[in-house]
This record gives structure tokens, C-alpha cells and sequence, in this order.
């Protein structure tokens, strides 16, 4: 009996000596946010927002057919750039890469610091004729009603080209010159890939021996009411990126009548390589960036929160866990597996000889194509499926640091003209033109200053693109004190 009682004493201590360790962990885990004074900001004038709504009524759309491809639009483009911003055309050099993408050089007066790289995209994505009757505004007649901007491209990404050219503009009028060199890089062809826009501006800047001291793209954004134990908004800056790769599946077996079927037909075939995969997910794992969101954000949660992502080593498979459990959790934590395309058959009393099926893969920092690769075969474990890799893959990127005086400089420039925010690093799921850019910089971060919430979610790519003018002139004031700061 008094074993038992000893045992039993014991292991309360030792219960209790953890949960004091848990605690001690949670009130230790200080806060990390900058704490630094917000600066006045500039007076943005009317012509700057009458500007942005001119830029959305040229269509310049990436279609997915290339033949669908309009030059004249993007040609309207590049004029409307040069008449709009007179001091930025005549003072910074302006390079045309590829017929219709851009790379501005603003020389800076100091040639021993690195430059740094503004990058934003020219193209949007087409707008189906069959979503037009839900638009509430035309998407290309860049409406202002009631002071918010209506229009493709209002938030992805004509708000970041024109943003930077106003700010540009507004610090040369001011007297402004830079110390270290100011690259803009404007791709045309982001929306497919980024092939002859991004691509061939990087391999330029490479060609040129360019080091830059950081690239900013979009990818990041200030979301509002999205991060669970958070009320305030917070400034995501994206410090790597996803991969992604599509692999076709294909499988060729005897066809026939439709009234003699065999055991099993191609559609069979290719049907239970899918429900196979999906019943071997890949594991789920905390990558740098998200481990830089938790560190960060952590500290200002709440209590049974903040003891979790203090320890969250110990807790990490519970992180995961719950993480999985949602849509948007899950993509920041796993390897994704989405069935896109599936072909087969040609008549309803036809058994077809042969099916395909289209799988995309979106591939965490540290993972790679040949491992997606490699845990699909092993997953369906057939001979008599092929499997193809599709026409456009991406490896994931490197991750960024965030204790560089690049990272310093960008959150600087956040909290100074947002003083409201909290800021983290994050993974973007999504592809932006940057991850073409990383012989350029090993300090690559993406993040457009714009607010994301449940509201205006949906409009990327989607119905309803908008900006609001107040959320418009906090870019501009974004971008020229990030210029600004980094003398």
C-alpha cells in the first residue's frame, strides 16, 4: 500500500513539476512585435486612385490559350505608365524585357549596397462571360462608387504596379534619392507561369551579376478576423513559398460492350489509384514558416493558446492536428493532393480502352517533385499506371530569414504606416513571380499591402475585385517608406 502511495506521489509531481514547466514556458514566451512609432503619413492626392482605376480598364488578361493573347493591350499598358508618371520615365531607366514586361532602374547614389527588387505583375486572370451578370460593376470600367474601386486586378495586382510607380513618383517630386539602387520588376505573364516575363527579367538581372539585398513580391496581405485567437489584424509576410507539380495518371487496358464488362475497366483502375492516394495522405509537419508564425503570433494568444505554441515542441503533433482539420490549416502544414481533370470514355455503351486523370500537388519548403513523385507510386503501388509529370512544375522555395536587416526593414515599413498590426512570418501557398528570383537574393518576401477578410476573399481570381481608396493610399505610403527606410 505505501509503494502504491509513493508511486502514486511521484508521478503527481512529476505531473506537476510538467504542467509548471508548460507554464513557466507560456509566461516566458514574450512577445516579439516591433515596437516602433507610426510616421505621418503622405497626403495621397485624387489623381493617384483615378490613376489605379485607369490601369484596371486596360485588359491586359493572360488567357490560357496563347493565341488568345492580346499584345495591343499590353502595349496600352507601357504608354499609359510613361504618360501617368513623366518624372519616373525620364529619371529611372526603363528596360522592356520581352516585348511587354518592364524592369525600371532607379541608380542609387551609394554603387557598394546592394539594390533591392519591387516586384508586382501587370497581367490578371480573364473574367468568364458567365460570372459577368454577378459582378456588381463591370470588371474592366474600374468603377469608384462610394469610395472603393471596382475591377480585375483592383488587389491582384495592379494595386502593387501602381502603388509602387505612385510612390516613385511622389518621393521623386519630394527630392528623394536613394542610396542603394531600386529595381522594379514588372512581369506580364505571372498569371501562366511567369515564363517570359519573370523568367527573363531575373535571367537579365543574373546576366548583370545583380546581388540584391532583398526581393518584395505579392503573396503576404493583412488579414482580418482569419487567424483563430486573434483579434487583431495581422501582417503576413510570406518568407517562402509552395511548390507545385501536376502528374498525369494514365492506364491503357482492354475495352469492349458495355454489356460483357470485365472485372475491371480503365475508369476502375484509375478511380482506386486516386482513393488510394487519398488514403495515404503525406505526414503533416511544421516548416520554418510556420514555425516563424508561432513564435510570433503565440505570444499574443490567449492562455491555453499561447502554453501550446510555447511548447511546441511537445505539442507539435497536436499543432499538426488541428491545423489539418481545416482547408486552409492543411495546405500550411501538408503536401496537398487535389484531383483537377479526369478523361475517359466516349460512348455510354462503350467500356473505354484507356483513362487519365490529373492530380495537383502544392509542396511544402524541404519536400521536392521527386518525392511527390516517388510517395505516388509507392501510394498506388500499380505497374500498369504511368505516371507523367505535367508541363508546368515548381520545387518549393528556400525559406527566408527573418532575423536579416531586410525582414527588419519591411516589418519597420508595416508597422510604421499600419500601427494596429501584428506581423508574422508565413508561408504562401500559393506561386508568385519571386520564386524565379532566388539566384538574385537569398531574402525573398512577399507581401502586398492590402486587406484580406472574409469579405473579399473569394474576388481573387474571383467576382467583385475591389480596393477601398483609404486602403490604397496606406499602399502607396507602404511602399515609399519601405524605399525610404531602406537607405
Amino acid at each position: 500500500m505505501k509503494k502504491r502511495k509513493k508511486v502514486a506521489l511521484l508521478l503527481l509531481s512529476g505531473l506537476a513539476i510538467f504542467v509548471l514547466y508548460l507554464f513557466v514556458n507560456a509566461i516566458s514566451f514574450k512577445s516579439k512585435q516591433l515596437s516602433v512609432q507610426a510616421v505621418p503619413l503622405d497626403q495621397i492626392s485624387e489623381a493617384s486612385i483615378q490613376n489605379l482605376a485607369e490601369a484596371l480598364k486596360i485588359k491586359t488578361i493572360s488567357p490560357e490559350n496563347l493565341n488568345d493573347f492580346d499584345s495591343s493591350v499590353f502595349i496600352e499598358f507601357s504608354g499609359f505608365l510613361s504618360r501617368t508618371y513623366p518624372l519616373s520615365d525620364s529619371i529611372l531607366e526603363k528596360k522592356t524585357i520581352n516585348k511587354f514586361s518592364f524592369l525600371y532602374k532607379w541608380e542609387g547614389i551609394d554603387s557598394s549596397l546592394n539594390p533591392i527588387v519591387l516586384m508586382a505583375h501587370l497581367d490578371v486572370v480573364p473574367v468568364p462571360e458567365t460570372d459577368l451578370k454577378d459582378w456588381k460593376y463591370a470588371p474592366f470600367e474600374g468603377k469608384i462608387i462610394n469610395d472603393t474601386l471596382w475591377g480585375r486586378g483592383a488587389i491582384d495586382d495592379k494595386v502593387g504596379v501602381i502603388g509602387i510607380m505612385e510612390a516613385v513618383e511622389m518621393l521623386i517630386r519630394k527630392g528623394f534619392k536613394p542610396k542603394r539602387t531600386v529595381y522594379l520588376a514588372f512581369g506580364h505573364d505571372e498569371e501562366i507561369g511567369g515564363n517570359n516575363g519573370a523568367v527573363a527579367i531575373a535571367k537579365y538581372l543574373e546576366e548583370k551579376n545583380v546581388k540584391a539585398e532583398f526581393v518584395l513580391d505579392e503573396g503576404g496581405s493583412i488579414v482580418q478576423g482569419i487567424v483563430p485567437g486573434i483579434e487583431k489584424d495581422v501582417a503576413l509576410i510570406g518568407i517562402a513559398e509552395k511548390g507545385f507539380v501536376s502528374l498525369e495518371l494514365s492506364v491503357e487496358v482492354e475495352g469492349g460492350h458495355s454489356s460483357m464488362p470485365k472485372d475491371e475497366t480503365a475508369i476502375d483502375i484509375i478511380s482506386k489509384s486516386i482513393i488510394d492516394l487519398r488514403e495515404k495522405p503525406f505526414p503533416a509537419q511544421l516548416t520554418p514558416p510556420l514555425i516563424g508564425f508561432i513564435d510570433n503570433l503565440g505570444p499574443e494568444m490567449p492562455l491555453v493558446n499561447r502554453i501550446v505554441f510555447a511548447n511546441r515542441t511537445i505539442f507539435s503533433s497536436l499543432i499538426t492536428k488541428i491545423y489539418s482539420q481545416s482547408d486552409a490549416g492543411r495546405a500550411l502544414v501538408r503536401n496537398t493532393i487535389a484531383p483537377t481533370i479526369f478523361n475517359s470514355g466516349v460512348k455510354d455503351n462503350v467500356i473505354p480502352q484507356s483513362a487519365k486523370a490529373t492530380i495537383n500537388f502544392r509542396i511544402l519548403p524541404g519536400s521536392s517533385i521527386a518525392e511527390i513523385v516517388n510517395h505516388v507510386k509507392n501510394a498506388i503501388n500499380d505497374d500498369r499506371i504511368h505516371i507523367a509529370l505535367g508541363e508546368f512544375a515548381s520545387e518549393p522555395s528556400a525559406s527566408s530569414s527573418t532575423t536579416s536587416a531586410s525582414y527588419e526593414i519591411i516589418n519597420k515599413s508595416i508597422v510604421q504606416v499600419y500601427p494596429h498590426v501584428l506581423t508574422a512570418p508565413n508561408l504562401v501557398i500559393g506561386a508568385t513571380d519571386s520564386r524565379h528570383f532566388e539566384k538574385i537574393s537569398a531574402n525573398i518576401y512577399r507581401f502586398l499591402p492590402i486587406y484580406i477578410n472574409e469579405g473579399n476573399i473569394k474576388s481573387f481570381h474571383g467576382i467583385n475585385e475591389r480596393i477601398a481608396r483609404k486602403e490604397f493610399n496606406s499602399a502607396i505610403n507602404f511602399y515609399s517608406r519601405l524605399i525610404e527606410n531602406s537607405n
